[in-house]
């Protein structure tokens, strides 16, 4: 079989599945498989592709029609234009998230050598960005859970201005440990739990710890508060979810919530408070 001929056996496979972006998704894929780039096998359709393979390739689609988010299949997923390792102890790295990063780079720029805390790191998809693009920062990124921390090691290694930090935002003495930051940013838990079961069943392949924020599911956010009255000098981001605005004002006095593109509530911002 071609790589042509592959490419279009997994598109229609996908789609055949209800897979609604099954022709980019076949194509990641057989990328993932045959380590060749898109542009690659678009230049060489007529290349025969091995049998183990081709094997393989028929295994990953399988996965993704159980319902395994490609994501997870492919191992690693882009954000802010950069790629970060993902495996089903994370929560997959989601564009409306870059909002932290924007804020951050605005709010950070002119200052030298700023202190930035992201704190239920997960992949440290926001604080490596950061990192990254503010090379005289010093990012402190604290995850809890083994598995995650375990790609948030990972994902830190070669970025020489970022401490990946094991502990529990809940632990007082951890956040004691941590220095007096610039800014504070968080992509928290904060899905009310009656809500969980109704999350898309992709969505539900995600760790729950990431997802469950308690009753009101504003249980990380009045932690996150106290956290940034505590080490905090300059200003907070945290990512909220679409209806939370109005409680997150009150929950936080003097905050501001902004929007996303779709005009939902996404980010509640502190400063200085």
């Amino acid at each position: 079989m071609t790589l042509l001929q592959a490419s279009k056996l997994g598109t229609e496979t996908l789609s055949l599945a209800g897979i609604e972006n099954a022709a980019n998704e076949s194509i990641w894929i057989l990328e993932s498989v045959i380590g060749k780039t898109r542009s690659e096998i678009i230049r060489i359709p007529s290349e025969e592709i091995g049998e183990d393979l081709l094997e393989t390739y028929k295994e990953k689609l399988a996965e993704r029609i159980s319902g395994r988010p490609v994501q997870y299949i492919l191992g690693k997923w882009e954000f802010y234009g950069r790629e970060y390792y993902v495996n089903e102890g994370v929560l997959i790295p989601r564009p409306e998230t870059e909002m932290l990063v924007d804020f951050a780079l605005e709010y950070l720029k002119g200052r030298k050598n700023p202190v930035i805390v992201d704190l239920c790191a997960g992949t440290g998809c926001i604080g490596l960005t950061v990192a990254s693009l503010i090379p005289d920062s010093q990012v402190y990124l604290v995850e809890k859970y083994d598995e995650a921390f375990a790609v948030l090691e990972r994902n830190a290694e070669g970025v020489t201005n970022a401490k990946a930090v094991k502990g529990d935002i809940f632990d007082e003495k951890l956040i004691s440990s941590l220095p007096q930051c610039d800014l504070l940013l968080s992509n928290p838990p904060y899905i009310r739990h009656a809500d969980i079961p109704s999350l898309q069943s992709e969505v539900l392949r995600e760790p729950l710890t990431a997802l469950d924020a308690g009753e009101d599911g504003l249980e990380f956010y009045r932690t996150l508060g106290k956290i940034y009255g505590k080490i905090c000098k300059g200003a907070a981001a945290f990512e909220c979810g679409e209806d939370q605005g109005a409680a997150l004002r009150e929950l936080l006095p003097g905050s501001e919530i902004i929007k996303d593109c779709f005009g939902n509530d996404r980010m509640v911002v502190l400063k200085e408070l």
